[in-house]
């Protein structure tokens, strides 16, 4: 399947510098990458070790849960991963991690509020919690559908781990980098139990505004190629 090689390598990469950089551990997390033009994923297999495999082992389906290419199984959360992309036609690529701080607040259900322009500016207004739900069922992808409609490009999956999304693996991969950041920033501040500082809200809407520009650029050029 030499349509889909590109993206696959894409995805072993990005699988395999998430990993190097302790975001991914072990089998956990996922990664996907939308195949432009088409209602297609390329996705990280479930259970398997991001070193020991390569691309011909990443799974190719259509966003209904066909499959097209690639002999292992899918991640259990590739239905969340298709409703991402369904919901948000911006989005290019998608990271699911179990990354240290970002789940420490998962654990306590504190969202992370405008704390920084950066974070503002490339991940949104705030970072949200989604509600817990069991992997791989259809209310947690109910509930990730629901939440991504705020056009935020990070959120706190409760009692699980991160979600990171956004138009290219690269941008992701920077967005991950950026929640944990600020997860850590924040969890340290909540420890000294002073008033944390917020950015002024003029600020936060002139930076979030400018995220939004972007992706709305993107869904209409998108639209014009479909047109």
């Amino acid at each position: 399947m030499t349509h889909y090689q590109s993206i696959r390598q894409q995805v072993i990469d990005y699988s395999r510098k998430l990993a190097d950089d302790g975001y991914l551990k072990g089998t956990g997390g996922n990664v996907s990458i939308r195949m432009s033009g088409e209602n297609v994923l390329a996705i990280t297999p479930s259970n398997q070790d991001y070193y020991q495999i390569s691309a011909d082992h990443i799974c190719i389906y259509g966003f209904d849960g066909t499959p097209i290419a690639g002999t292992l199984k899918p991640s259990i959360e590739m239905g969340f991963h298709s409703a991402v992309y369904q919901a948000r036609p911006d989005v290019g690529c998608v990271i699911h991690t179990h990354q240290d701080f970002a789940s420490a607040l998962a654990l306590i259900a504190k969202p992370i509020p405008a704390l920084f322009d950066e974070q503002v500016r490339f991940l949104g207004r705030s970072v949200e919690i989604i509600p817990y739900a069991p992997s791989g069922t259809g209310m947690l992808v109910r509930q990730v559908r629901r939440c991504v409609q705020n056009h935020h490009n990070a959120y706190i999956l409760r009692n699980h781990g991160a979600l990171c999304l956004g138009p290219t693996p690269e941008r992701v991969y920077h967005n991950v980098l950026l929640l944990e950041k600020a997860a850590l920033s924040y969890l340290l501040a909540l420890y000294t139990e002073e008033k944390i500082g917020k950015i002024p809200l003029p600020i936060r809407e002139i930076a979030f505004a400018k995220l939004r520009r972007e992706q709305k650029k993107i869904e209409q050029q998108l639209a014009a190629q479909k047109g």
